[in-house]
């Protein structure tokens, strides 16, 4: 079920409206990420992969905030708002009411369990068609069920009811299956038995799982299926669970990888967003970070200790020791160690931003160098050029970012300042020291040099008694010395 074919019996429905005030935060916890996508975006990555005839999003707490969100990632969800009405009964009841005309099958889903994947919530819809049931529950087996609702099944395995934490009695807070808050119902069936839902609960909320009950009082079978992986089924409620998510999302997105023909050396201090590739024969070393849409051409090698951030890496680079943001690293290049690529950086094929680099707004041409202690702003710089070490583009003037302008087969002395607007023409030289305040013609050398001046006994007369002086005093002496001696042979 995880193809592009359209279920028009299908309709999914995703419950986003919820505090999640174990979170402790001032963002709604759907909204916090792992794996470079906030939770709900990957609940609703799962639920479109599902092809349904509709999506609906529930939304009430940061309402306009979390609506946001879940637009960017899917324009045609349709989202709705939970009334003063608390419980996930009745914000599936709103969501409803935008499905007036269908008559399919509903899955809910929380915005919170963001680790089930399509495959998963597809079987689930499988189950509950063959089994021709009101309602599917996804459970899931666990070690410790605190804090989660119970199933409760009777003597013949269907579901009699789900009870909440708070609500359980000793016996039934003794139960290790626990429900996911993953459903499937017939939609009119469901729409019937929410009417009878009410709020007399410790809570004081309409909960979706008490139509489970009501559903058996009325002579209807609800089935239960396990979910195949346990940890995946389970929602976040506090940063300590949103950091296992992470880490379980994690490994399965490395795994995935390395299935696929990249080599990653440690696993565990590599982490991988859900939105980057990676082609064969690429290999990860430790202490790297791949992160939102990075794409990583076929045998690079990234890091160690590397983070990259919605950038491209072409085939062959090597990138070593780099944080970088929204740039292009050509084939065959190499970056590093210790560079800062800002947005808007391009080397191109072949090209080097070497050590103690910072680039940023800048193209770099094919076969070009900037190998050390270097700062390039708001620069255009062409092929076959070297830039010597110490390059600095000065961009700004207090008031307006200006470019530099560097044409091919430049060639730079080393500690040379660019002081922008201007513009080196191709093949042209410059000598070290050089502080650039105009444009240089092709093939020419610019200079900026001052005659050096000695001041002799500087030192001795304005830092009188210092280590400076002392030393100074004695060369002079030595050298006096060895000059007289060498007068006297002469």
């Amino acid at each position: 079920m995880t193809d592009t074919t359209r279920d028009p019996a299908l309709a999914v429905i995703v419950l986003a409206a919820g505090q999640g005030t174990r979170m402790k935060s001032s963002l709604p916890k759907v909204l916090h990420r792992i794996g470079g996508r906030p939770l709900v975006g990957h609940v609703l990555h799962s639920a479109r992969a599902l092809a349904p005839e509709r999506v609906v999003v529930v939304v009430r707490h940061e309402r306009d905030l979390v609506a946001e969100t879940v637009l960017d990632t899917a324009p045609e969800v349709v989202v709705v708002d939970q009334d003063e009405t608390p419980g996930t009964g009745r914000a599936v009841e709103v969501a409803l009411d935008a499905l007036t005309d269908f008559d399919g099958d509903v899955l809910v889903l929380s915005a919170d369990v963001p680790l089930l994947d399509a495959d998963t919530l597809g079987a689930l819809v499988r189950t509950h068609r063959d089994a021709a049931v009101a309602a599917t529950v996804l459970s899931a087996a666990v070690d410790d069920a605190t804090g989660y609702g119970r199933v409760i099944r009777d003597a013949d395995g269907w579901v009699a009811r789900i009870v909440e934490q708070k609500d359980a009695t000793a016996a039934e807070a003794s139960v290790t299956e626990i429900n996911a808050g993953v459903y499937v119902f017939r939609a009119q069936t469901l729409r019937a038995q929410l009417a009878l839902v009410g709020t007399a609960n410790a809570q004081g909320e309409k909960y979706l799982t008490d139509v489970v009950a009501l559903l058996r009082g009325a002579g209807e079978a609800v089935a239960a299926q396990a979910a195949p992986d346990a940890a995946a089924a389970l929602g976040v409620n506090d940063r300590v669970q949103l950091a296992e998510a992470a880490r379980v999302l994690n490994a399965r997105i490395v795994r995935h990888w390395q299935l696929e023909g990249v080599t990653i050396l440690d696993p565990a201090t590599t982490w991988i967003d859900a939105d980057a590739t990676l082609a064969p024969d690429v290999t990860v070393l430790p202490g790297t970070h791949i992160l939102r849409s990075t794409a990583v051409g076929q045998g690079a090698t990234i890091g160690p200790d590397t983070s990259l951030v919605d950038c491209e890496v072409g085939e062959g680079a090597t990138v070593t020791r780099t944080d970088a943001t929204l740039a292009v690293i050509g084939a065959g290049a190499t970056v590093g160690p210790f560079a800062y690529l800002r947005p808007g950086t391009y080397l191109g094929d072949k090209g080097k931003i070497g050590t103690f680099v910072e680039t940023k707004n800048s193209t770099i041409g094919a076969r070009s160098k900037v190998p050390h202690l270097s700062y390039i702003g708001d620069t255009t710089i062409g092929t076959g050029v070297n830039l010597g070490a110490g390059a600095i583009t000065a961009n700004y003037d207090d008031l307006t970012k200006h470019r530099t302008e560097i044409g091919d087969e430049v060639h730079t002395g080393s500690h040379n300042v660019f002081v922008a607007p201007v513009r080196i023409g191709d093949g042209a030289k410059t000598g070290a020291g050089a502080v650039i305040r105009k444009d240089v013609p092709p093939g020419a050398l610019a200079l900026s040099v001052a005659p050096q001046r000695n001041v002799e006994g500087w030192v001795e007369k304005n830092r009188p008694g210092t280590g400076a002086a002392d030393v100074a005093v004695r060369a002079r002496s030595a050298q006096k010395a060895d000059d007289g001696a060498q007068e006297e042979d002469r």
